[in-house]
C-alpha cells in the first residue's frame, strides 16, 4: 500500500477540479485583446509582443537538438514521451502566439492557447514519468487530448456567448502544484527541484506581468507587461530544458532491459 502522502497529488487535482465545478464558468475578461503594445516597427504591428515569441522557438530547438538524440539516456528515458510533447508545444507556441499577436482576436487566440496547453500537459507527463521511473505514454496521450479539449471547450462556449476557461486554467495551474509535490514525494535530486521550482516561480511572475500589461508599460516605458510575460516564460522554459540537458551529459549506453540509474 502506498504511503498516505503519495495520494496528495490526486487529492489536490480532485480538490481543484471540484472547486472549478462549484465556481461555475470563468469568462475571458472583456477587453482581453487590448494590449498595451501598439508599436509598429519594421512593418510589424505589436512589435514587442510579436518578436518576443522568438525565444520559445529557440529554447525548444535547443532542447530538441540536445535531448532527442539522448532520449534513451536512463535519466530522461522515462519522461521523454512527455518532454517531447512539451518541446513541440513550446516550439508551436512561438508560431501560434506570433500569429495571434499580429492581429489579436479570439480566432487567433485558439492557435496561441492550444500549444501552450500542450506544453503544460507534456510537462506534467514528463515529470510524472521521471518520478515514477516508468514511461507514461498513455498518460501523456490523455493529457494531450485534455489540452486540446480545454481550448476547444473555451472556443465552443465562447461562440455560444458564454466562454468558459475553467479546463484551460486548470491545466495551467496543475503543473505549478503537482510538479513540486511529485518531486518532493519521490525525493528527486535537489538540482531538479531547484530548477523546476525556479521555473514555475518565474512562470507565476510571467502570469502576473500579463495581468499588469498596461501598468508595467506605463511604469517602464520601454517594455509592456505582455512582452515581459513572453520573456519570463521563455526563461522558465530555458531553466527546465537546461536542467534536462545537464542530465544527459553523463555517458550512457543503450540497453534492452532496465538500465542502472545514472546520478545527475
Amino acid at each position: 500500500m502506498k504511503p498516505l502522502h503519495h495520494h496528495l497529488p490526486l487529492f489536490v487535482t480532485i480538490l481543484l477540479a471540484t472547486a472549478a465545478l462549484v465556481h461555475g464558468p470563468i469568462a475571458q475578461p472583456s477587453g482581453y485583446h487590448d494590449f498595451a503594445d501598439q508599436q509598429i516597427a519594421f512593418g510589424i504591428p505589436h512589435f514587442g509582443d510579436v518578436v518576443s515569441n522568438l525565444g520559445f522557438a529557440i529554447v525548444a530547438a535547443w532542447g530538441w537538438l540536445r535531448l532527442a538524440p539522448a532520449s534513451e539516456h536512463p535519466d530522461i528515458r522515462s519522461g521523454w514521451v512527455g518532454y517531447r510533447i512539451f518541446l513541440i508545444g513550446l516550439f508551436l507556441t512561438a508560431f501560434g502566439s506570433t500569429w495571434y499577436h499580429l492581429a489579436p482576436d479570439n480566432a487567433g487566440l485558439v492557435w496561441d492557447r492550444l500549444p501552450i496547453a500542450l506544453a503544460c500537459g507534456g510537462l506534467l507527463a514528463g515529470v510524472r514519468g521521471d518520478v515514477l521511473r516508468r514511461e507514461g505514454r498513455e498518460f501523456a496521450t490523455w493529457l494531450a487530448l485534455i489540452a486540446m479539449f480545454s481550448v476547444g471547450w473555451w472556443y465552443y462556449t465562447d461562440l455560444s456567448g458564454a466562454g468558459d476557461l475553467r479546463p484551460y486554467l486548470l491545466l495551467q495551474g496543475l503543473p505549478i502544484l503537482l510538479i513540486p509535490l511529485w518531486q518532493w514525494i519521490y525525493d528527486m535530486p535537489a538540482a531538479d527541484r531547484w530548477a523546476f521550482g525556479g521555473a514555475l516561480a518565474i512562470y507565476v511572475l510571467a502570469k502576473l506581468a500579463e495581468l499588469g500589461d498596461h501598468e508595467i508599460a506605463t511604469a517602464l516605458g520601454v517594455v509592456t507587461g505582455h512582452t515581459l510575460k513572453h520573456t519570463l516564460a521563455t526563461g522558465a522554459a530555458a531553466l527546465i530544458v537546461g536542467r534536462l540537458v545537464r542530465r544527459v551529459r553523463a555517458p550512457f549506453r543503450a540497453c534492452a532491459g532496465a538500465c542502472p540509474p545514472v546520478l545527475p
